[in-house]
């Protein structure tokens, strides 16, 4: 696909306006997020993630994609004195170091959080999760259900819905290796980045700064492997990881509740009403008017909100 017509598809997903409205995000600090940045020896390899917070209940965050943990800074700080708070960046993307040949696949991530958690001394957890973070997070309630004490689901993937059709073009540029070349052009011309990607999935693209950028695009670019490991877990993202799952949710006892950017064009409130009608102990839905795919960051205080009363439920 030529640069214009990547362009092009990815405003033409950005049409649609939204009345505004001052976001609740703070100041960024990428210099202090990446300092505090730990890692974790595993088979599956050096998983990085960040931590905030102690105590003997944990939440695991689970990010977007091309996103990494740093997509739920606000929210760490919001509630890591109610949790033990762990982001993990999920193999493929954001500061995690995996061996070539490990499976970047929705299931391989379940399996590594397992393993994470383990040894991170953590047993069970509650789970927020966005985007393609929640197809993962799905798994993970289904293989592993006493571990999940609550799960809270953004704009994510759901199994009639997975991967979304929207995404089709990435999903192209994946299949043919240039994803990362296009993702590469974000770091030299920043501008360009908030005008197609930042107005696709935020409700204020000029949130998105060239430090933000710079934190989410470098290291899925930084070397050859990095670069073939983004495009491969693209690639995992079909055929869907989901299928055949609905009928196992329909039997979870785990409260769920769905916090949803209803300005999305790629996983809209329908998917929400879906989920809403599928698990058993669904505490409902929160639509966020302007609340576009990754509105987490953009709404800290609102993931914070939800999560308590979830979690006090």
């Amino acid at each position: 696909m030529k640069r214009r017509d990547f362009l092009s598809v990815v405003a033409a997903i950005a049409a649609s306006a939204v009345p505004q409205l001052s976001s609740a995000a703070g100041p960024t600090d990428a210099a202090k997020f990446r300092a505090a940045r730990r890692f974790a020896e595993l088979p599956f390899g050096r998983i990085a993630y960040a931590e905030r917070g102690t105590g003997p209940a944990a939440a695991l965050f689970l990010h977007g994609a091309p996103l990494n943990s740093f997509q739920w800074r606000g929210a760490l700080d919001r509630l890591s004195a109610y949790r033990r708070c762990l982001a993990p960046d999920f193999m493929g993307l954001g500061y995690s170091e995996i061996p070539a040949g490990q499976s970047l696949a929705a299931s391989a991530q379940a399996e590594m959080l397992a393993a994470l958690l383990d040894k991170l001394g953590a047993g069970t957890v509650d789970i927020v999760a966005s985007d393609s973070g929640g197809a993962v997070a799905q798994l993970f309630l289904l293989r592993y259900p006493q571990r999940v004490r609550s799960l809270m689901l953004t704009n994510c993937d759901i199994e009639p819905h997975s991967p979304p059709a929207e995404i089709a073009p990435v999903l192209e540029m994946a299949r043919k290796g240039t994803l990362a070349d296009e993702t590469a052009k974000w770091l030299t011309d920043q501008s360009m980045a908030r005008a197609t990607f930042g107005a696709a999935v935020f409700h204020n693209p000029a949130q998105l700064t060239d430090e933000i950028i710079e934190y989410y695009a470098a290291p899925l670019v930084s070397s050859p492997l990095r670069r073939a490991q983004y495009h491969e877990f693209h690639n995992a993202l079909a055929p869907n990881p989901l299928a055949g799952i609905e009928a196992q949710l329909r039997r979870s006892t785990v409260p769920v509740r769905m916090v949803w950017g209803a300005s999305d064009t790629i996983f809209t409130m329908a998917d929400a009403r879906y989920l809403d009608q599928l698990f058993p102990h669904s505490q409902g839905i929160r639509a966020i008017p302007q609340g576009k795919l990754f509105f987490q960051e953009e709404f800290p205080d609102i993931i914070a909100e939800e999560a308590r009363k979830l979690w006090q439920a």
